[in-house]
This record gives C-alpha cells, sequence and structure tokens, in this order.
C-alpha cells in the first residue's frame, strides 16, 4: 500500500533544493588558507618529476596527495619580472616591469593581489623577498622571515602568505662558498658525486662543469627540508586541512641557458598544489594526480582569488585555472626577456606546450654578452669561458657566443634540449608563421611597453605611469612593433623609409635593423650621421653606438659622452652599456667614464660600494668592464 504519493513536478523541485542546498553549502564553506611555497632558480628536476637523483622527500610528499602540474610556465626567465606578474596578475610588459631591475611607479587604479585579498578578510604576508620593480609598501600585513607567518596574528581569518624558501638561488650554485654554507645540514658522504651527474648536451663535459651541476641535487635537498618545515608547521597548528599549498619554482634553474634564457630551460618550472578533501572539488584533475594542462604565471593570481571567493578585476590578465567557474585551459604561454642588469636584451617567446617559438628583436647581441653578472665570478660561466678558450667546445657549445637568429622554433617532444632550430624548416613554416602571430597578438593586445627604450617610455609616462601611457591613444604599439619586426628581415628600402617616421619607438628599431642589414658601412653612415640630433634620446644613443661600432666617431662619442652623465638613470644605463660595446673606439671618453663611476659611489655607511645597487651599480658595472677592456686598471663592482 502507497502511504505516500509524489507529483512528478513536486519531485523535480525536492531534488533541485537538494542541489541547490549541496551548492551552498559548497560555496558558504569557509574560504581556505592559502599559501605560496616559492623556490628560486629551480628547474622541474625533483623526484616527484622522475629525476632519481635529487632527494626532495617533502615535495614528493605535497605531489603525492596534490597535483603536479607538467606544463607550468613562468612568464619570465628572471626573478623580479615574474614575480611582479604573480603578485600583480599582470604581464611584467604591461606594467614596464620587465627589465631587471627597474623602479616603476604601481598604478593607484589597480591593486595587487594581496590587497585584493586583504580586503576581502584576509590575513597576508611575505617571507623576505619581495623583487616586484614597483614599491610593496603597504602591500603586505606581515613582511618577515617566518617559516609559519599565520603565528603572528590572534584572529579566525583566513591567510594568505607568499613564503620564499631556498638555498636553490644561482649565486649558491655558483659560488663554492654559498653552496657550501646553503648544505651544511647534508654529510659530505651523502653529497652528489660529479661523477654521477648528466650534463646537458650545451655544456662541455669537464671536470668543472660536473662540479656546478653536482650541487644542485644538494641545494634542491636543502631547500626541500625548508619545505618540510612549513608543513610540520601548519601539521602542528592543526592547519594542514584547511590549507591549500602551492610550491613552484620563480623560473628555471640559475645556470647559464636556464636562468636569462627565453627557452623552456628557463620558463618551464614545477608547480605541485595540494589540497584536503573538502578543497579538492574546486582543483580540475585534481583526482588525476598529474595533469599536462598548460598554465602560467599570469594565472595564478586571479586563480588564488577565485579559491578565495574574491572577484576577479577585469585588470588582471590571466585566467583562473582554479575554483568554481575555473576558465579553460589556454592554448599557450607566453614569455619576455629584456634587459637583466646592465645586460640589454628584447625577445618575446610562446608556447603550447608541443613548440616554442622565440622572436629575437636584438639578435646582434650574443647570448652570453660581456659584463659582470655573464663574468667569471659565477663558476658556471668561467667553466663554460674556459673550455672555450681551450678549444674544446663542439658547434652547439659555440653557441652561447654567437649572435641569436631572429628567430628559433623547437619541437619540445622530439628535441627536449632545444637545440634544432626549425625556423628556417620548410617543414614546419606553418607552424612557425601560427605562432609568430599568436606572439605578435599578444604583444598588441597587452600592450608590450618592451617595444620602447626604458628611458623613452619612463619619458613619456612623466607624471603618470608607464602601465597607463601604454593604455592611451599615444602608444602606437602597432606601427612601433611592425618596426620591430624589420630586424633581421627587412629590406633597406624599407628600413630607410622608417628612419623618419614620427614615432620615435619606430625610429629606434629602424635604427637597429639597420645595425643588422648587410648594407655597407659608408651607406649607414650616410642615414645615420644625421640622426645624431634625433629628438628622442634614446635614439640618439642608439645611433651613436650604430656609428663609432664602424670606426671612431666624434659626433657620436659626444652624444655618448652627453647622455651618461644625464640625471635620469635609464638614460645613463642605455649609454654606458652603448660606450662599453663599441670597445676601443670609446678611448677618447675615459674621463668622462671615470668622472661618472665617482658620482655613482656610495657614501661608504652602509658597506657598499655603490649609491644603490640598481641602475647606479648598473651603470658602473658597464663603465668599469669597459675601462678593464681599455687596459685600465680598475676593479669591477
Amino acid at each position: 500500500m502507497n502511504r505516500f504519493r509524489f507529483h512528478p513536478i513536486s519531485l523535480l523541485i525536492f531534488f533541485l533544493s537538494l542541489a541547490v542546498n549541496s551548492s551552498a553549502q559548497t560555496s558558504n564553506a569557509d574560504p581556505p588558507n592559502i599559501i605560496w611555497i616559492v623556490a628560486e632558480d629551480i628547474s622541474p628536476e625533483l623526484g616527484c618529476y622522475g629525476n632519481t637523483m635529487v632527494h626532495t622527500p617533502n615535495i614528493d610528499k605535497l605531489a603525492t596527495r596534490g597535483l603536479r602540474y607538467d606544463r607550468a610556465f613562468a612568464t619570465a626567465p628572471i626573478c623580479a619580472p615574474s614575480r611582479s606578474c604573480l603578485i600583480s596578475g599582470l604581464y611584467a610588459t604591461s606594467l614596464g616591469t620587465q627589465h631587471l631591475r627597474c623602479e616603476i611607479p604601481f598604478p593607484d587604479i589597480l591593486q595587487s593581489l594581496p590587497e585584493h585579498l586583504s580586503q576581502a578578510g584576509y590575513f597576508t604576508s611575505n617571507r623576505n623577498k619581495t623583487d616586484y620593480n614597483f614599491s610593496p609598501d603597504g602591500m603586505w600585513e606581515e613582511h618577515s622571515g617566518s617559516y609559519a607567518p599565520w603565528r603572528s596574528y590572534q584572529d579566525d581569518r583566513p591567510f594568505f602568505s607568499f613564503i620564499n624558501v631556498g638555498p636553490s638561488h644561482e649565486g649558491s650554485a655558483n659560488k663554492e662558498n654559498q653552496y657550501l654554507q646553503g648544505v651544511s645540514d647534508i654529510p659530505l658522504a651523502e653529497r652528489t658525486n660529479p661523477a654521477t651527474v648528466k650534463v646537458p648536451p650545451y655544456y662541455p663535459d669537464t671536470e668543472k662543469t660536473r662540479e656546478v651541476w653536482a650541487r644542485y641535487p644538494d641545494l634542491l635537498r636543502a631547500m626541500d627540508k625548508n619545505v618540510g618545515n612549513i608543513i610540520d608547521s601548519l601539521e602542528d597548528d592543526n592547519l594542514l586541512n584547511e590549507t591549500i599549498i602551492f610550491f613552484f619554482g620563480d623560473h628555471g634553474f640559475g645556470m647559464p641557458r636556464y636562468k636569462r634564457w627565453l627557452y623552456n630551460t628557463g620558463l618551464r618550472v614545477p608547480l605541485i598544489i595540494s589540497a584536503p578533501e573538502k578543497y579538492q572539488h574546486m582543483i580540475p584533475d585534481f583526482a588525476k594526480g598529474a595533469t599536462d594542462r598548460l598554465v602560467s604565471f599570469v594565472d595564478y593570481a586571479p586563480s588564488v582569488l577565485n579559491l578565495a571567493g574574491v572577484d576577479i578585476p577585469e585588470s588582471m590578465e590571466g585566467s583562473p585555472f582554479l575554483g568554481e567557474n575555473a576558465g579553460p585551459p589556454r592554448p599557450y604561454a607566453f614569455g619576455a626577456r629584456d634587459r637583466a642588469d646592465d645586460m640589454f636584451e628584447m625577445s618575446r617567446a610562446v608556447t603550447d606546450g608541443r613548440y616554442i617559438y622565440i622572436r629575437n628583436f636584438m639578435p646582434h647581441l650574443p647570448y652570453i654578452q660581456d659584463g659582470y653578472i655573464y663574468s667569471d665570478v659565477k663558476d658556471a660561466f668561467l667553466a663554460l669561458r674556459e673550455a672555450k678558450e681551450q678549444g674544446i667546445l663542439n658547434t652547439e657549445q659555440k653557441k652561447l657566443w654567437n649572435p641569436k637568429p631572429p628567430e628559433e622554433l623547437y619541437d619540445l617532444q622530439t628535441d627536449p634540449n632545444e637545440t634544432h632550430n626549425l625556423a628556417l624548416d620548410q617543414d614546419h613554416d606553418d607552424i612557425r608563421k601560427k605562432m609568430q602571430q599568436q606572439l605578435f597578438d599578444w604583444m598588441v593586445r597587452y600592450k608590450d611597453l618592451g617595444l620602447l627604450p626604458e628611458a623613452e617610455y619612463m619619458g613619456r609616462s612623466k607624471g603618470t605611469t608607464p602601465y597607463e601611457y601604454a593604455r592611451s591613444n599615444a602608444y602606437d604599439v602597432k606601427s612601433i612593433l611592425e618596426a620591430a619586426r624589420m630586424v633581421g628581415k627587412a629590406h633597406l628600402s624599407t628600413i630607410a623609409n622608417q628612419l623618419t617616421h614620427e614615432d620615435s619607438g619606430v625610429r629606434y628599431w629602424s635604427v637597429i635593423a639597420l645595425m643588422n642589414n648587410s648594407t655597407s658601412d659608408t651607406r649607414k653612415r650616410h642615414l645615420l650621421e644625421p640622426m645624431l640630433n634625433d629628438p628622442s634620446p634614446s635614439v640618439q644613443i642608439q645611433v651613436a653606438e650604430t656609428l663609432c661600432q664602424m670606426r671612431e666617431d666624434e659626433n657620436a662619442l659626444a652624444t655618448l659622452g652627453k647622455w651618461v652623465e644625464d640625471d635620469r638613470p635609464w638614460l645613463a644605463l642605455q649609454a654606458a652599456r652603448s660606450i662599453l660595446l663599441i670597445g676601443e673606439n670609446a678611448r677618447p671618453i675615459i674621463p668622462i667614464m671615470y668622472k661618472v663611476l665617482e658620482e655613482n659611489l656610495g657614501d661608504g655607511s652602509k658597506h657598499r660600494k655603490y649609491k644603490n645597487y640598481n641602475y647606479s651599480a648598473f651603470t658602473s658595472w658597464s663603465l668599469e668592464w669597459a675601462l678593464q677592456e681599455l687596459g685600465e686598471d680598475i676593479e669591477i663592482n
């Protein structure tokens, strides 16, 4: 006998109400604590990524109860631009923070990730390093050296903690005393035997290269202990079941052809996300344990906001890959390489996970340039340079000192070491064109400020910020990109027509395109000499450098001498680098170099040589290196 009879519509309403209640319970659950554990200068060479030489039990344990990402990419192969992106949710090229290092005003119309979270009721903290290329003042509630910063507040708020861990930075890998300090807790008998390491094919297999590469497994092991301390602290405080943990690196290994190189080796990083059961539904593919979903640093900030239930501002340029209503997988990830200290550069990259395409806009500059940061003060560079001097490098290894091709294309599936450039391979031309178009579209969409010299966009944005300037009608990004595309590609007549363009950005790239053109020096000088009076100081400097590389030029030297003394640090640095690059032809302005060096000295009160370890130091390094090459008895740094 049926005691209860339900109308079909009543049943539908009943089950819908259950679904709504279930959804409400999920949405109304306490927001998670979120921790970013960020290791400096590491590639995905951990135990959980299949490297049996590396002992990382704590990270591996995170992976066993979390999700390992096999295609996670930084947006730059160096720390400050990458961290700028992580903390802002914007590409560094959008903010003007793509150089290492620089001092950029952060727009008042934007807020950083910790500011958004703080307003939503989160306690926010940062451990030690910031390095965003803009001031972090006021962004964090706590800034300390603690591995358990949540212990410093007493209320019930959830927390977001950015915890930097070491000692995997390039300094520890490249300087024996720092390495020994970093691995002091590892018994000597347990440290890596250099004879057992695998040397990458773009390194000569020598005793010294093995010694340097043998340090990394030990440094990763030491770093893993710090990760373990964080996890143990969460367990001791009964917070592990309330906390989502990210573990990732800020870019690839701190070694030549990794850090500062716009390859897969410089951009691809480990990413592991561990979550307690009640939050696992917010992480797509969590049950799989590993995923080949493509993710980029620009996606991390919106993903954290999504996990926290905070609205994602339209200004953020990534897409959330975590949380309710996570976005679809991204088809491409993008990367940028610009000035590093005093080493000027401008290259862009795009990858779909299978292929990586790179456009080098300054191909005349070799991969390893002359200067302090690539000098023998770092053991890896010393080992490479000694092998070069001994004449034992093969063709692939010699490329490190060669000018770059305008375009590079690698098949990461068949060529994981990125040694076979397919950019000129007709069988891959359709792929090259497709990747190239994706890259250029990205540069235009996000108003790539790297298309202007730093001194140019700092001057143009006076009274506002580079970010806001780039979004005004004054920034003709399409025309400037078209000019930059001439480098290594265009005919002389096309370049010559652009040398008088109304936009200084177009003229700047026209000069670089002419520098890279095979026409005669006489023709180049005829086109360039009138441009020493260009309205743009940045264009003047590039013209002067190009003229002086052909022969000693009194007027061009006067131009470089003038701008290296300028009070605007971006201009002085650009001129100093040009002075280094012209070699012997800089000799007549040696007195000016010494004068600038004297003005850049600190007062000695902070135990440092220069006024600051930003523009003053970088300008001085270029001038000191130039003077040393000219035979002067001078110490660098």
